[in-house]
Order: C-alpha cells, then sequence, then structure tokens
C-alpha cells in the first residue's frame, strides 16, 4: 500500500514542482526587473519576459533529471525534512550553474546573470515550503488510514520490541502494527502494550487473511533458520511481503552498520554514539535550565505553595523515593497534589487503578485536593524535580522516574530504561502520556536511551509544549 500511494504521490510532487519552478522564474524577474533590487535597470539592458521563457523551460527539465539523481523523489520512510531540502539545495544549485554557463555560451550580454540567483533562492524556499505541506498532507491521510502498510511481526523477543518501539517512536513511518506471533506460550498470549499477542507461529496462515496483512517482519534468531524459510515460503503463497530482521546475535540494532561493497551487502556495527561532549552538553543544558528555571518560577513557587496549605492541611511538598539512573534511589520533589496520606490509601484502591502494569493511575482520584485538580491539568506539580535536576539525579529529557515497587514488578527487557537519568518530560509523555499502556511507555523510554542525540531532546522539549498547553492525558 505504501508503495501504491507513493506512486500516486511522487506524481503528483513532480507536477507541483514543475509548477513552483516556474512560479520561481516568474517571481525572479519581478524582483529583478520591476522591483529593481540592489541596482536600477538601464533601458539597453531590460530584457522582456518572453526572453527567458527558453531558460525556464529547459532549467524546468534540467532540475527533474538532475532531482531524480538525487533522490528528491525516492520517498524513504521517515525521511526528515532537512533531508528533503538539503537535496533540493543541491539539485537546485548543480542546475543554476548549468543555466549560467548556458546562458554565457548562447548570448552572454543579453541576460541578468542575478536574475539566475533569484530564481535559485525562490526555488530552494518554495520547493521545501512544498515539502513541509507534503508532510502534513501524508501526516493527514496515514491518520485515516491511507497509506499505511498494516504488519505483522513474527518473534516477540528483543529484536521485535525494538522494532515495536521504533514504529511507535516514529508514526510518520506509516506502519500499523496489526499484532504479533511467537511459539514461546508465554509470549504468544501476552499483549504488549497496543501490540496484540495472536498466538504461534501456527496461526500465521488465517491471520494474513483475517488482519489483511501487507508485510510480514520475521525477527526470529538465525538459529531458526528452517523455520524463517517456512514462513517466507508460506508468505509468498498467501502473496503477503515477507522480510527478515537479522539478529546479529541479539546485539542492539541501533548500532548495526548497514553498507554495501560493489551491491554485497556488509553488515558491522557502529561506534557508540553518545560522546563525552554530548553528555557535557546535555549536562549544561540541564544546569542552565533548572537553575534559571528555579531562580525566574521562585515567586510561583511561593504562590502555589501558599494555595496547597489554604486548599488542605499537609506540607506543600511531597517528597518520594524513586529509582534513577543504574537503579540508584533518590528522593523526588513535587507539589503536593492529594490530601495527606494518600499513599496509605493506595491498596483500598486497587480495584480503581485504570494503568496496565505496575504503574497504578485512577483518571479522578478522589484522593486529589482540589488544588491538586489544577496543578495534575498543567503539570505544576512537577516544577519542584527543577531542583533534582541541579542536583543531577534527573534531566530535563528522560524516562519518568520509577518508584523502587514499580521497578520490582518490572520485566527484564523493562530494566533497559534506568539506563539513563530519569526525566522531568520524555518521549512517551509527548506521545500520550498517562493514556498509553505500560509496555508501550517503556518501549519508547527504551527507543529514547538507545537513539538518544540532541537534536532529540529539542524535539521532545518542543512537543512538550503544545502538550502542556493541551492538558491532555494529564492526571
Amino acid at each position: 500500500m505504501f508503495k501504491r500511494y507513493h506512486k500516486l504521490f511522487t506524481l503528483g510532487l513532480v507536477l507541483v514542482d514543475i509548477l513552483l519552478i516556474n512560479a520561481a522564474f516568474v517571481l525572479a524577474y519581478w524582483v529583478r526587473y520591476e522591483l529593481q533590487w540592489f541596482r536600477a535597470v538601464d533601458e539597453a539592458y531590460y530584457a522582456p519576459f518572453q526572453r527567458y521563457i527558453p531558460f525556464a523551460i529547459v532549467l524546468t527539465i534540467l532540475l527533474l533529471v538532475i532531482y531524480r539523481i538525487e533522490g528528491v523523489y525516492r520517498q524513504r520512510r521517515g525521511a526528515s525534512w532537512f533531508d528533503e531540502a538539503y537535496a533540493i539545495l543541491n539539485g537546485t544549485t548543480t542546475g543554476i550553474v548549468f543555466l549560467v554557463f548556458i546562458a554565457y555560451i548562447y548570448r552572454p550580454l543579453s541576460y541578468s546573470r542575478l536574475i539566475f540567483l533569484y530564481v535559485g533562492a525562490l526555488i530552494v524556499l518554495l520547493l521545501s515550503l512544498s515539502r513541509l505541506g507534503k508532510a502534513w498532507l501524508w501526516a493527514h491521510l496515514r491518520r485515516k488510514g491511507i497509506g499505511v502498510d498494516r504488519i505483522l511481526i513474527v518473534g516477540a523477543g528483543e529484536i521485535g520490541r525494538t522494532l515495536m518501539r521504533h514504529i511507535v517512536a516514529q508514526p510518520e513511518l506509516g506502519y500499523q502494527v496489526v499484532g504479533f506471533v511467537d511459539d514461546d506460550p508465554q509470549r504468544g498470549s501476552t499483549d504488549i502494550g497496543r501490540f496484540r499477542a495472536l498466538g504461534g507461529t501456527s496461526n500465521l496462515p488465517h491471520l494474513t487473511q483475517e488482519k489483511q496483512v501487507d508485510e510480514v517482519l520475521i525477527t526470529l534468531p538465525w538459529t531458526y533458520h528452517r523455520k524463517i524459510l517456512a514462513i517466507v515460503d508460506q508468505c509468498e503463497r498467501e502473496q503477503v511481503r515477507a522480510r527478515i530482521v537479522p539478529d546479529l546475535f541479539q546485539l542492539a540494532l541501533s548500532r548495526v552498520d548497514v553498507d554495501n561493497i560493489g551491491g554485497v551487502p556488509v553488515i558491522g556495527l557502529r561506534e557508540p554514539t553518545i560522546g563525552l561532549w554530548q553528555r557535557a552538553f546535555k549536562r549544561s543544558l540541564d544546569l542552565m535550565v533548572a537553575l534559571g528555571g528555579l531562580v525566574l518560577l521562585f515567586p510561583l513557587f511561593l504562590l502555589i505553595g501558599l494555595a496547597i496549605k489554604l486548599d488542605s492541611p499537609g506540607p506543600a511538598l511531597f517528597a518520594q523515593a524513586r529509582v534513577g539512573r543504574g537503579g540508584r534511589e533518590f528522593t523526588i520533589y513535587k507539589f503536593r497534589s492529594m490530601r495527606q496520606g494518600a499513599e496509605g490509601e493506595k491498596e483500598t484502591l486497587a480495584d480503581l487503578n485504570e494503568a496496565s502494569g505496575p504503574i497504578f493511575k485512577i483518571r479522578d482520584d478522589p484522593r486529589r485536593t482540589s488544588m491538586g485538580c489544577a496543578l495534575r491539568r498543567w503539570s505544576l506539580d512537577e516544577l519542584p524535580q527543577l531542583y533534582n535536576v541541579l542536583r543531577g539525579e534527573m534531566s530535563l529529557v528522560g524516562p519518568r522516574p520509577a518508584t523502587p515497587a514499580e521497578v520490582a514488578q518490572y520485566e527484564d527487557w523493562h530494566l533497559k530504561r534506568l539506563a539513563v537519568r530519569p526525566g522531568i518530560t520524555g518521549l512517551w509523555q509527548v506521545s500520550g502520556r498517562s493514556e498509553l499502556p505500560f509496555d508501550e511507555m517503556v518501549l519508547l523510554d527504551i527507543y529514547y536511551v538507545e537513539n538518544w542525540s540532541p537534536a532529540l531532546d529539542a524535539k521532545i522539549l518542543l512537543r512538550t509544549v503544545p502538550k502542556w498547553l493541551s492538558g491532555k492525558g494529564a492526571y
């Protein structure tokens, strides 16, 4: 389905590019001769637009060919806007250089070379903006199920879960996981977040038809090569595409480096990407924001503390033991949003728990105070955690800090989320907050651990603002 829709999408993109390239030529001519930027145009050097029409046609054809070579029209899953804009910039620069060369050979004194610079800049601007529109349109269509591939995962081990967290963290890839199968009785019957367990591999024949599967992704270890080949043959008979994810002896997929030598695929391992300067950058940003926030927000802290004291008896701050990086415990600080002694009432409210896994969450928690409802709605109860960030126990961005009781219930694969400092905000908070199942939260946290970068932190912080303003999923 992805390929089918992308062929139509690519054709539409080419037609839009043709219009925008010629629109850029018209705008450039207007800027050069009508606005007369930088210097006035001598009447002796004035050229009517008709003279430039052949160049507009040549440039259009030239750029379409160059863009094709540069991969501008190669629709890749998960390609960023920056990747597309960079390819457009490269292709446009090459095309403009060719065009200037042609103009010099054809009639060097009859045309303004400055107009070609305007054309190049406008083409890069207009086509880059069109890619933003394309990204918005794709996201809109995928929300309606158009252009989304329905996939079934075979194997719920570490590699299968790695695929799941990449799909959860990157919805722009356009995948919808209908479920997974695994011959291990426990795995084959235990859901992982939104991903449904559909039994063993013997169920594949009817599942591919019943679930309208477009693609089967096989994540079994290579020791199961006979079963893998049997599943591939089965998928071919069902006319369903099958692809195999190499487990590389259970090494982290985030470190896999795939290249080719004369068309022969070569697989190796990348060096860890988190260097000393990156850690220093993250810690420096944490310190600056935490210190600045504590100073600037101190009057707000006093007002909130006073409001809490007037609203209900008890301290304004709530302190609780949490588990940080490497399993080390620390004390987290929050504004109190529940009545005093609320922790002792948890067992009596166990039947009202709406969260999956070891987390305890109630949407309309009866223990909350009036002030606490407002604090939770706007996540203001989290502000004192800037002190934990200043102390180095937390970071601005990272996995949610869990309680020791929650960690005691973790499965082995859940523990990977403890590899970095916990954060005030994180990937799952901007992807659904408390509305996500626990396993899905962990998948997103582990994705963050394996793919951390300053750019990912910036993206999460930017996405936190609209989530905070909407208050959706906060309770």
